[in-house]
């Protein structure tokens, strides 16, 4: 079967990010314990989970003089990135045009899951129906596809570089950091 997509899309498009590799992050005066004691290493499917279920995400980008800009957004866990949206002429879409990179975390202090990474900006339609879908799905938004339009919204995608996530209630004994591999 010939692929829909045209190659740039399918690289946005692409499947689950592949080979998160974990490991215990450096954590110095916070007593945090070895990758083999406490709760563990936590599995990626956790960190996933939390990404799908939180209702709201921070994202925190860098204004022009290098001030932080933080504001908080609907989005969708979809294919190994958070995918979110914004109007073209807001400060985190003029920040974003300016820097890609970013820093979005989910809802839930407690149990927090942030990502570090480089926001791609979708204007293909059928990974922008995808995303209208999962948002519609999630949120009973009726968003619309037309209302994404990228001559006047932005539609995100935040590859993740750096993944860090906690459990509450296991401070010293959970957590945990995922690298990507580039690319």
């Amino acid at each position: 079967m010939k692929d829909p997509l045209p190659p740039t899309t399918r690289e946005l498009a692409a499947g689950p990010c592949r080979g998160p590799m974990a490991d215990r992050p450096v954590m110095p005066g916070y007593g945090i314990l070895p990758a083999d004691q406490g709760s563990g290493l936590m599995p990626w499917s956790e960190a996933e989970r939390r990404l799908s279920v939180s209702h709201d995400y921070w994202v925190a980008t860098v204004r022009p003089d290098g001030r932080p800009h933080v504001m908080p957004v609907w989005g969708v866990w979809l294919d190994g990135r958070l995918w979110f949206s914004s109007s073209l002429g807001s400060r985190k879409a003029r920040n974003l045009a300016a820097d890609p990179r970013c820093t979005v975390t989910t809802d839930d202090a407690r149990n927090p899951v942030v990502v570090d990474g480089v926001v791609e900006r979708v204007a293909d339609a059928g990974p922008i129906a995808a995303f209208v879908d999962a948002v519609n799905a999630k949120y009973a938004a009726g968003m619309t596809v037309e209302f994404q339009d990228p001559t006047v919204n932005a539609t995100f995608a935040v590859r993740p570089a750096t993944v860090f996530a906690l459990t509450d209630g296991d401070f010293q004994g959970s957590p945990t950091r995922w690298s990507f591999p580039s690319g």
